[in-house]
């Protein structure tokens, strides 16, 4: 396990040679990259302040919007001990902190399912214990962090905007870049399910879109090259309709990434189970949109070796 001061010292080197203007930030060692999310013309609300009467008060913030999420095995590092170099690196980059708050004072769950965060697995929040900030350089350049700890796991997001509306990923578009091989393989054996969160449905509908879908064309390498293991990918709708139509809805879609995963990319049927939860097994609040959102996917589930 990775000590509190193993995780500070390796964090304050890294710092120290960290150029002044440096625009990507510096993670502690053993941090492990999620995603990379880039739309090159897009906006972002960033938070200027916590949960008050229904509300969260922001600036809309416009250009290259990049979403990055990192997991860290950090021992008993505390999240501030983690926020806090990153912080310091943002602060000596010519970044103007605007609002920083914990869990609780940032407004719980009202707060959390309030702003933009990259969905699980990449990122997952601790609504006990999550730290976040919001900071700016200039007036068109804007940066938000947060950071939270779940169990000895570490958790940590940013989302920054630029003003240039260039980079790698057309207008409109979302790149998700792999890190370290097969990202959604490694999630699926780690954790025994994983969500696939680019998949485009229709509202309502059980017809999967054209794609192509990452997740997919990663679960299709993993199932090639491990000809063992079988999954079953299990449909999840919101609380919106009766759980029987729901339960209709959610095993339909699962079947249509089943027949997609087949007829594509040659996996044999017999490896592949789909499945419909409904809103039986959600993973946020119904009561907001936000929530909504993420509890509308397919997840695929490990099933044997």
């Amino acid at each position: 396990m990775i000590t509190r001061a193993a995780v500070i010292l390796a964090i304050l080197a890294t710092l120290a040679a960290l150029p002044a203007q440096a625009e990507q930030l510096v993670l502690p060692d053993g941090a492990r990259e999620l995603s990379t999310r880039v739309i090159s013309q897009d906006s972002y609300a960033l938070p200027l302040a916590g949960f008050d009467a229904g509300d969260i008060p922001e600036r809309i913030f416009e250009g290259r919007v990049e979403r990055l999420s990192w997991r860290l095995t950090a021992g008993d590092a505390t999240s501030l001990q983690i926020l806090a170099p990153l912080r310091d690196q943002l602060t000596a980059a010519g970044y103007e902190i605007l609002f920083e708050c914990r869990d609780v004072d940032c407004g719980g769950f009202d707060f959390r399912f309030g702003i933009d965060v990259i969905p699980a697995p990449d990122m997952h929040v601790n609504l006990r214990d999550y730290r976040f900030l919001s900071a700016k350089r200039g007036d068109q350049e804007a940066r938000s962090l947060m950071v939270s700890r779940l169990g000895g796991v570490t958790y940590i997001q940013t989302i920054h905007v630029t003003p240039d509306g260039g980079g790698a990923a057309s207008a409109g578009t979302t790149a998700v870049t792999p890190i370290q091989g097969n990202q959604l393989a490694q999630t699926l054996e780690t954790f025994g399910h994983v969500v696939l969160n680019d998949l485009i449905f229709e509202t309502g509908a059980s017809q999967l879109g054209d794609g192509p879908f990452a997740s997919l064309q990663q679960l299709a390498a993993f199932l090639t090259d491990n000809p063992s293991y079988s999954i079953a990918f299990v449909g999840h709708t919101d609380s919106a309709g009766s759980l029987d139509s729901n339960i209709s809805l959610s095993k339909r879609r699962a079947v249509s990434v089943r027949k997609r995963l087949v007829t594509r990319y040659s996996i044999k049927p017999s490896r592949i189970e789909a499945e419909g939860m409904g809103y039986l097994a959600p993973v946020a609040s119904n009561l907001t949109p936000e929530g909504r959102d993420e509890n509308r996917r397919v997840e695929a589930i490990l099933l044997s070796n």
